[in-house]
């Protein structure tokens, strides 16, 4: 597992690029190491284990009320860099369709917007915009339309595909919000991972 990179910190919050593998919080399973723990901070939102890429944190829970906030009031915008399997029929789209990533829980409406960046062989290369911040959204949504992100193992069966890739092959790339205490707006960006650009490489 590679090193998470602090991309900007001060008195109320810190912007991190997370490596793939490292969980954002601790699940019910109680773990110590995670990104919460080791930056002594209070999480904005959160990334999935596998997922890469820009995460906000607050230094205080106060902070980190005002900036879930933002989140609630869409005012924070977000962008992944996602593979997904096969060639997507349209280069520009909206879902919209509900997603329940609990199966206790009651599925709610969800809308992620994409734009394809390049078509290679068996995949494509998508820019993904989150507008509602359902929990698993992006990977439901493509499994939903036919075209599970590579490497998804957990709404989809990897075995049904040709190519392989060791996590899912989603990056949160971009983040742009406004800072709590100053009022400015401000955006930061994480670039894409090594893997992901490895894998990039070699399916030319």
């Amino acid at each position: 597992m590679s090193k998470y990179k602090i991309l900007f910190e001060d008195e109320a919050i810190v912007v991190v690029d997370k490596p793939s593998g490292l969980l954002t919080v601790a699940t019910p399973k109680k773990e110590k190491y995670t990104l919460s723990s080791l930056l002594g901070a209070y999480p904005a939102h959160r990334l999935d284990r596998e997922t890469s890429g820009v995460i906000l944190f607050a230094k205080t829970s106060e902070i980190q009320k005002i900036l879930m906030d933002e989140f609630r009031k869409h005012t924070v915008k977000k962008r992944y860099i996602a593979f997904a399997h096969g060639r997507l029929p349209h280069k520009n789209a909206v879902i919209d369709k509900k997603v329940r990533d609990n199966p206790c829980e009651a599925a709610k409406q969800a809308l992620t917007k994409y734009k394809v960046l390049e078509f290679r062989k068996d995949f494509s290369v998508v820019e993904v915009i989150p507008v509602t911040g359902r929990t698993n959204q992006i990977r439901i949504h493509f499994k939903q339309i036919g075209h599970p992100l590579v490497g998804e193992r957990r709404f989809a069966f990897a075995r049904d595909f040709n190519i392989k890739f060791r996590r899912v092959a989603l990056h949160a790339s971009d983040i742009e919000f406004t800072h709590p205490v100053s009022g400015k707006r401000m955006s930061f960006q994480a670039e894409l991972p090594e893997d992901m650009r490895e894998f990039l490489d070699k399916k030319r």
